[in-house]
């Protein structure tokens, strides 16, 4: 058997595997998928959110909420203000490209009120 035959019959297989998950997709036969970034918004070990807190208009009312539930948490393993902003992080890096710029802003002014919450501020 050479190189290129192996390589074909490797083609084969995966194009025959990938067809037959779609068939089964499109029949309803199999789980859509699903991000594991939504996942671990929904069931972090670091926190239980408030429902919407991402959508929050207000970046005071955006810490706040981190702050209040990333103390509340007996799950955590580094401290409230960590977990807080990890979080924060996480959600902004996973949202990419489809966040507006102005949710952005808002984000980014969450993260600097939050440090302000905590007593971590720089100034």
């Amino acid at each position: 058997m050479t190189a290129t035959a192996n390589k074909q019959g490797t083609r084969r297989r995966r194009t025959a595997a990938r067809k037959t998950s779609y068939v089964a997709v499109r029949r309803g036969k199999t789980k859509t998928r699903r991000y594991w970034s939504a996942r671990v918004t929904r069931k972090s070990d670091a926190l239980d959110l408030d429902k919407g807190v991402f959508t929050l208009q207000d970046p005071k009312r955006i810490a706040a909420s981190l702050k209040r539930s990333a103390q509340r948490s007996r799950r955590r393993k580094a401290n409230a203000f960590r977990s807080a902003l990890s979080m924060l992080t996480f959600y902004v890096n996973r949202a990419g490209k489809t966040l507006p710029q102005s949710r952005k802003r808002t984000l980014m002014r969450a993260k600097e009120e939050l440090r302000k919450q905590f007593g971590k501020d720089a100034s």
